[in-house]
């Protein structure tokens, strides 16, 4: 094992899980299975790889670690593929419906039934990069015009795929908070709908379609099992793909769902600080960490009312660890299978690795029979920086 995992230092904070009905009312068990409904019959849809990491877990004295990757997702590498074209959609449905006075199916925009319609009506949303590649691809799908923010540590190769795709991309300075605040500035000043996988008072519906959209690999993963895994590692971010895993698995398992376990890197630790507090708390970041994706300092309120009930641990991380992970993935150590991964999908398994280095072990309630579960939220997304981890340069 490499010896950054025995060396990372992991901070821990418990959470304040409790017996509520978070998981059933913030998104319903109708949302996500009218996402589920929608997103199934696109063209191209199929299921991701759900693989198993036996060498790993035999190394780590696990049982089973499972990991679903979603590089192979629409084409565009990540997860947010499910998310972002969804909300889109649901966005455009709404606006119409009420434009025309009467209520149009998702099936018909989709089909171009509305085309003229979409065609005035400009999506846009802040992003580090997979959130805005989604919107990007659907804004394309159904005719609509798109801008996504990106602030100023967005990778030049991130810009580029959503400029392919049709896209006007603003840069600002500044980090991504600061993209999401001029995103809704300019929004509000050019009557443009706002797609954005955030919550803030009084924008709630399409982060929840957003986290709708997301059940979709939540739900492949039930289906692909017999039993619920005993611990789910879910990267958090805004809490978006952690509360939406948390709720689906809740509402597919019930009382023996997993044990969740929230990891953040130690620079972008909002959701860590927001259990330690009881409340959503904004995190002062001061250094963008590898894990692009994951730069977030302010927390979804709408993800958060989940995951104060469903999360049992919060752990932060070091970026030391992401490297050695993406590489053990990549040379084929984990398993029989060579997984291609991004920084921000190997959050879990990192923490995971180095928690079993450690007594944080013990805390996790990890041992022989611990079927764990991670999400691998995105494959090779940026080849530039994918390349120079591959080379050793964990400091891209």
């Amino acid at each position: 094992m490499h010896n950054a995992f025995t060396t990372a230092d992991l901070h821990h904070t418990a959470g304040q899980p409790h017996r509520g009905n978070a998981a059933h009312t913030v998104i319903g068990e109708a949302d996500f299975d009218r996402a589920i409904a929608e997103i199934t019959s696109w063209p191209g849809y199929t299921p991701t790889p759900l693989h198993d990491l036996n060498h790993l877990a035999r190394d780590l004295g696990l049982g089973q670690i499972l990991y679903k990757h979603e590089g192979p997702r629409f084409g565009l590498g990540s997860f947010k593929a499910l998310g972002g074209a969804y909300a889109a959609l649901r966005v455009l449905q709404r606006e119409i419906s009420r434009r025309r006075g009467e209520e149009v199916s998702l099936a018909d925009i989709r089909s171009g039934a509305f085309a003229d319609d979409c065609a005035q009506i400009t999506l846009c949303s802040a992003t580090d990069g997979n959130h805005g590649r989604s919107l990007a691809w659907g804004c394309k799908q159904f005719g609509a015009p798109c801008r996504i923010y990106i602030h100023a540590e967005v990778s030049a190769g991130r810009e580029q795929a959503m400029q392919e795709l049709g896209a006007i991309v603003v840069r600002i300075d500044g980090d991504y908070d600061a993209s999401v605040a001029r995103a809704r500035d300019d929004a509000e000043a050019n009557g443009w709908f706002v797609v954005s996988d955030t919550s803030w008072p009084g924008y709630t519906e399409p982060p929840r379609d957003v986290m709708a959209g997301y059940s979709v690999m939540t739900q492949e993963v039930s289906d692909a099992l017999e039993q619920a895994p005993t611990h789910v590692f879910l990267q958090g971010g805004v809490g978006g793909l952690a509360a939406s895993v948390a709720a689906r698995l809740r509402q597919n398992w019930g009382d023996t769902s997993p044990r969740v376990v929230i990891v953040e890197p130690e620079l972008a630790a909002c959701l860590f600080d927001s259990a330690r507090a009881g409340k959503p708390t904004n995190f002062a970041i001061e250094e963008e960490t590898i894990m692009a994706g994951l730069s977030c300092g302010e927390p979804s309120g709408l993800a958060w009312d989940i995951l104060s009930e469903e999360a049992v641990d919060f752990v932060t991380m070091p970026d030391s660890i992401v490297g050695p992970t993406v590489r053990m993935l990549a040379h084929g150590e984990a398993s029989e299978d060579k997984i291609e991964a991004g920084e921000s999908a190997v959050a879990g398994l990192a923490a995971l690795i180095a928690a079993c280095q450690s007594d944080l072990k013990q805390t996790l309630g990890l041992g022989d029979t611990s079927r764990v579960l991670l999400i691998g939220s995105e494959g090779v997304t940026d080849p530039a920086i994918f390349a120079a981890i591959m080379d050793g340069r964990d400091h891209v």
